[in-house]
């Protein structure tokens, strides 16, 4: 079955500032930037990787304008990068509405084999990362007294479904899911909404290309539609969960799936 047509944009976020992580190349972040902007937000992006996060700046720039993006590298296991991306959404725009926590880690390795190193690494980046960056985002919306503002947390369906090879991203995937449940009860009292969405099969070209063949052919196979999803198609619920459309969810985790099993 062949993804529907893209959707285009309602002005769904016009005016409003979001910091998206892990957003440079062809993934659900770079995806998030893009259909945040045509829902009419400007949008800070960052990523680990500088030279590709200052390539996707540059694309996002020509075709939605300079004044809408901008662009910080950073690396989410360290905490003055954090502190020094959320500053830059208020020197730029003097303030954020909205923060897409994306940055996560994954890898293969069974239990009994995996090494310190790598469960560590893991569990750093996509779960210590997402506390950093949401510990971040709840103290800079709580200053503003806006009694509004929003928080995005990319999970995973591996954090509710067994996969070998995966125990440490499944943990990782889990305790984000848990993060945004505990944090949404304490954001609420300051109006502030917290939910993640969990994506089973998303994949890009670049992705599909180190992917074997035998493999995506089993993971497609377990979704109903028989392909995986598109980014833009993930992104389109986090635009959603952004939006005013979900004004009454909070501490939610959303399902982008159609696994079978």
């Amino acid at each position: 079955m062949n993804a529907p047509e893209y959707v285009s944009g309602h002005g769904l976020l016009a005016g409003r500032t979001a910091v998206i992580t892990a957003a440079a190349g062809a993934g659900i972040g770079g995806a998030t930037a893009r259909r945040f902007l045509e829902e009419g937000a400007r949008v800070i992006v960052s990523d680990a990787h500088a030279r590709r996060l200052k390539e996707s700046e540059e694309a996002l720039a020509a075709e939605f304008g300079a004044d809408r993006v901008a662009s910080l590298p950073c690396d989410v296991t360290d905490e003055e990068q954090v502190q020094a991306l959320f500053a830059l959404a208020e020197q730029t725009h003097g303030g954020l509405d909205i923060v897409v926590n994306n940055a996560g880690l994954g890898g293969t390795a069974n239990l009994v084999d995996m090494t310190d190193d790598q469960w560590s690494r893991v569990l750093d980046v996509t779960l210590n990362g997402t506390f950093r960056c949401t510990r971040a985002a709840m103290r800079s919306l709580r200053a503003a007294g806006t009694g509004r503002g929003v928080i995005v947390n990319n999970a995973s369906v591996v954090g509710w479904r067994a996969q070998t090879g995966q125990a440490h991203y499944a943990a990782a995937k889990a305790g984000v899911m848990a993060l945004t449940r505990c944090a949404a009860l304490e954001a609420a009292e300051f109006g502030v909404r917290i939910n993640a969405v969990a994506p089973s099969l998303a994949m890009h070209p670049h992705l599909v290309k180190v992917t074997s063949e035998e493999l995506l052919a089993e993971l497609t196979a377990r979704e109903a539609f028989g392909r995986y999803a598109e980014p833009w198609e993930v992104a389109n619920v986090i635009v959603f969960l952004a939006s005013g459309y979900s004004s009454y969810m909070t501490g939610e985790t959303v399902s982008v799936s159609s696994q079978r099993a």
